[in-house]
Order: C-alpha cells, then structure tokens, then sequence
C-alpha cells in the first residue's frame, strides 16, 4: 500500500513538470517563429555602377536653369590658381582682381592636366593652355548675364547662364583654352583645334568632363562649350566618360538610384547628401 502511494505521488508530481516542458517548448516555438518573420529576407544594397564612397557630393552638385544655386552659394576651400607652368601651374588668359580661383582639389586636378599636355607637347606639337574663366559669383554671373541681354536685344542666346545656374559658381568650373584663342572670342569652331581633342579624350582621366558636349545641347539647353571642363572627380569622370552621358543625364540616373535604394528600405543616411531636385521657380 505504502510502494502504491509512493508511485500515485511521483506521478503527481511529473505530470506538472511535463506540462511546462511542453508549454515552454511551444511558447520557445512561437518566440523563434516571430523573431524570424521580423527579419528581412534581403537588404537593401546600393546599385549603382559608381560605389558612394567614390562620390563627393559637393563634387558632383548640378547647377543649370532647373536646379538653381543659391545666391549665397559659396564653394568652400577656393584657392588661388597657380599661374606658372614651370612651378606646376596653368597660364592665365585673363587677370580677374583677386585671381583665378578653383576648388583646391579642382585647382590641383587641371595643373596636373595641363602638366600633362605640356609633357606630349614635344611629341605632338600641342600649344600651351591658358585658363580664361574660373569661378564666378552669383553677382558677377548676374551682371555678365544682363549685359549680355542687353547687347542681345533682351534674347537669352544661351552663350551666359543666368545667374544661380552657372556652373561657374560652384567652383568648379573652368574655361580653358589652346595659347591661340586666349584672346579670341570663344565659339564651338575650338572644338578643331587639337588641344581641345586632347582635353576631350584625356580630361576624364583627371576628374574631369566636358561640360557642355556638342551632342547634348537639347539636354544641357546650352552651346557646345569644348572650352568648359567640370570638376566631378576620376570616378564619376571616368563613368560619364565611358556612357557618353553629361551632367544632367548622370543626376538623373544617380537620382533614379537613390530613389530605388530607398524605395528598397535602404538607410536615407547614407544617400542624403547626394539628393537634389530641381528648384522652385
């Protein structure tokens, strides 16, 4: 009777026990089922053919009619262009009051170029290169604008940007010339001289594009500029370059990747920099 009521005892006591085992197996159960529904299945990657951290934003700012700068808009580090070749600087066409003035990185860029026209020079005949316009204000570009207007009858010929949409304004960029029309009205007939071909076949290779191409003017709503070199860095040069894009048709796809990035729950932190949208009018 005792061994009886020893057994009825220790089942007593197991039943419980077995009871939350198999609840707190469940309840482990359902914890792992939420834990892994919360998680995503994949997450978002930026792509892109131009990886963001080969982008600096400030570098590859879109400035034209639709996507207006501010008249405070002031690049940071403008520095002094040197102006001697032989110490490693680019000749000056012009001698604006307080200089030409570039982005230090962009200043660096095109007297490494101009180095390296000068050093095929021997072999190719190439004349040296002046820098004829460099960074402008929102002022200047204003009054070089309406002056323009003026001796045009009031028609916006697109030869000057209005003001906020020069891309001289951001510091850079630049306008640079073969030694025979450093004193010359400029017009898109430079294109034949073979210093500009260089420019236009090598300048990526230093960060640079050339802004205005000849085949893009429905796009950049300006005249071929083979003259005009834009500062965006070797990455993004290099790509634009190689797609036969200019600046405005890259905004547009980086833009369209952003977007897609975001719209995939990508991190808005990463990208914030690099988005812009037209301005206002």
């Amino acid at each position: 009777m005792k061994k009886l009521l020893c057994v009825l005892c220790v089942l007593a006591l197991m039943i419980p026990a077995l009871s939350l085992a198999e609840l707190d197996e469940e309840e482990l159960e359902i914890e792992e089922f939420d834990l892994d529904a919360g998680v995503p299945a994949e997450k978002a990657v930026w792509d892109f053919p131009v990886a963001l951290e080969d982008m600096n934003p400030e570098y590859i700012i879109l400035a034209n009619k639709h996507y207006l700068l501010d008249k405070n808009y002031v690049p940071k580090d403008l520095v002094k262009v040197p102006s001697k070749p032989a110490d490693g600087g680019i000749k000056w066409a012009v001698k604006p009051k307080g200089g030409q003035l570039l982005r230090k990185e962009c200043a660096e860029a095109l007297c490494a170029m101009n180095q390296a026209i000068r050093d095929d020079a021997p072999e190719y005949g190439y004349k040296d290169l002046y820098l004829k316009s460099a960074y402008r204000s929102y002022s200047t570009q204003k009054t070089m604008y309406n002056n323009r207007l003026k001796k045009n009858h009031g028609k916006d010929d697109g030869w000057v940007s209005k003001p906020g949409a020069s891309d001289h304004q951001t510091g850079l960029g630049c306008d640079v010339v073969p030694k025979n029309w450093a004193n010359k009205a400029m017009n898109d007939k430079m294109m034949k001289e073979p210093e500009c071909q260089w420019m236009a076949e090598h300048c990526y290779e230093f960060g640079f594009i050339i802004r205005y191409p000849e085949d893009k003017q429905d796009i950049t709503e300006i005249n071929t500029e083979p003259w005009h070199l834009r500062y965006v860095g070797i990455p993004v040069a290099t790509y634009i370059w190689e797609n036969n894009l200019c600046l405005e048709e890259f905004t547009e796809q980086l833009q369209e990747a952003i977007q897609e990035y975001l719209d995939a729950g990508g991190d808005r932190s990463k990208v914030e920099a690099f988005i812009q949208e037209p301005t206002e009018e």
